[in-house]
């Protein structure tokens, strides 16, 4: 498993407004969408092209295209929802699927309520968005889930993580084509399973509490 945190001022400049507690939702969408584009630079650093020859106004020439089968961006609900377009932005052409996961307070651990993916994931690569990789145990399981359907590539992006959650993570995909870009790694969880300093509950403060 590869990590990779990203390091550059603006990420950290759009990090610090969106960790203060009286930054309001709209501003708190908006700049969740600006840092998800910044952060999918990074993801896609390996997106898989293929040759492809062109003609420019002056000569022709051979440039990359996405190969297929194209890209699938699976956001984590209902949280990563919040990340969708500013991946999309990047790679317009890419399909969508979606996994309904909720973390259950008492135990930690996911529960998954939703799913909306392609019956075949052979040979797909796949970039799963959830804000917050806290304790890893929704991340792990929708990574697994991606591989048990065939993918055999796949790229979790997360606005913050916890060395905990991490720990667990590296752990769980040992071996596996497996990468993951943070946005910041934070000091540790607390005692409810929250990322310290963090940022709180991202879907609450993208979406308001329900």
């Amino acid at each position: 498993m590869r990590v990779h945190v990203a390091d550059h001022p603006l990420i950290t400049h759009k990090l610090t407004v969106l960790r203060d507690k009286n930054t309001a939702a709209p501003t708190f969408r908006a700049l969740t969408e600006e840092l998800m584009t910044l952060l999918a630079y990074e993801a896609t650093r390996s997106v898989r092209v293929e040759a492809v020859d062109i003609e420019t106004p002056v000569t022709k020439t051979t440039g990359v295209a996405i190969s297929s089968p194209k890209p699938l961006v699976v956001p984590i609900l209902r949280a990563g929802l919040g990340m969708l377009e500013g991946m999309v932005k990047l790679i317009p052409t890419a399909e969508v699927g979606f996994l309904g996961m909720v973390r259950n307070e008492e135990t930690l651990k996911p529960d998954t309520y939703a799913e909306r993916l392609p019956d075949d994931l052979s040979n797909r690569q796949c970039f799963v968005l959830d804000p917050m990789l806290a304790t890893g145990g929704s991340l792990i399981a929708a990574i697994q889930y991606l591989l048990d359907r065939g993918a055999t590539d796949v790229t979790a992006v997360c606005i913050l993580g916890a060395p905990e959650g991490l720990a667990a993570l590296e752990k769980a995909m040992e071996g596996r084509d497996v990468t993951i870009v943070l946005g910041a790694l934070d000091e540790r969880l607390n005692e409810h399973g929250y990322i310290v300093p963090g940022l709180g509950d991202a879907g609450d403060r993208l979406y308001g509490l329900v």
